[in-house]
Formats: C-alpha cells, sequence, structure tokens
C-alpha cells in the first residue's frame, strides 16, 4: 500500500515593504508564530537577521514588487499593504491582504476600495484635494496587530 501524504502549504507572510509603517510589528508576530515572511521591494533594505525573514530585491518596472508578490502568493498567505491594485490582484488568489492600519481588504470591500482609490485620485488631480493619508498612530498599530493575529489564527485553521 502507498500512503500519499498531501504537502500542505505553511502560511507565508508578504511584505510591500517600500513605505510600508508595520514592518517591526509584522516581524514580532511571524516570530512568535514562525511563520516564513517575505520583505519585497526594489532596493536593498535592512531586515533583522532572521532564517524566517528573507529580503526579496526585484528590479524592473514600477510595479515589480507587486508583481512578484501577486505571482507568488497562494490561498494560504497573508500580505501586507497599502496598494489598493496590489491587494485586489491579491484577494482576486484568494489570498487575505491586510492594509497597515488594520484594515482587512477582501471580495466584499475591494471593489468599494478601487473605486474610492480612482475617485481620490480624480480629485487630487483637479486640486480640490491635498495631501494623502492620515499618518499612522498608536490605535492604527493597535488594530493592526490585532487584526493580523485574528487572520493568522484563521489562516491555520483552512
Amino acid at each position: 500500500m502507498i500512503l500519499v501524504m498531501e504537502n500542505k502549504h505553511e502560511i507565508q507572510i508578504f511584505i510591500d515593504a517600500d513605505g510600508c509603517p508595520v514592518k517591526e510589528e509584522t516581524y514580532k508576530v511571524a516570530a512568535r508564530y514562525k511563520i516564513k515572511t517575505y520583505v519585497v521591494a526594489n532596493k536593498y533594505l535592512n531586515v533583522p537577521l532572521d532564517p524566517l525573514i528573507e529580503m526579496k530585491v526585484v528590479a524592473g518596472t514600477f510595479d515589480a514588487a507587486d508583481d512578484w508578490i501577486a505571482e507568488t502568493v497562494t490561498h494560504r498567505d497573508i500580505v501586507i499593504t497599502a496598494d489598493i491594485l496590489l491587494a485586489e490582484r491579491c484577494v482576486k488568489k484568494k489570498a487575505r491582504a491586510l492594509g497597515p492600519k488594520g484594515v482587512e481588504f477582501n471580495e466584499d470591500n475591494i471593489g468599494s476600495a478601487v473605486a474610492n482609490r480612482e475617485l481620490m485620485q480624480n480629485l487630487r488631480h483637479m486640486g480640490e484635494m491635498r495631501g494623502g493619508p492620515s499618518p499612522m498612530d498608536q490605535k492604527a498599530r493597535s488594530q493592526f496587530l490585532g487584526k493580523l493575529d485574528q487572520i493568522i489564527q484563521a489562516q491555520k485553521r483552512v
């Protein structure tokens, strides 16, 4: 009799690292759960010396890091990004996508998030609006940590 073992893909975290304000928080949570974490950017960033954390430098176009993440991610993985278009690509692949302020992007809200992004971009282009998102505060960091923990717990049950 031949016994076939299903190769269950372990959870991985992908950080869209250019300008990500919650890298340190993500490293700590990932270490607690012993989850492989990829820090993806178009230039080298300092990351902790940890075998579970890998810096992935992707060269090429402006969206090269987004493209690498979107092509690599699976339904078991978690993507940390403020980029709504990257989040949309990941959600389409059934991955979990989490913004740095603790808002998870999913099939229910990604369409309106993309539409809102386009609206804000148009308002800025017309000069009706200036500036970007509000800065990170302790409440947002706490919200991010809580949601990341919740997502990891859910993914462990999948």
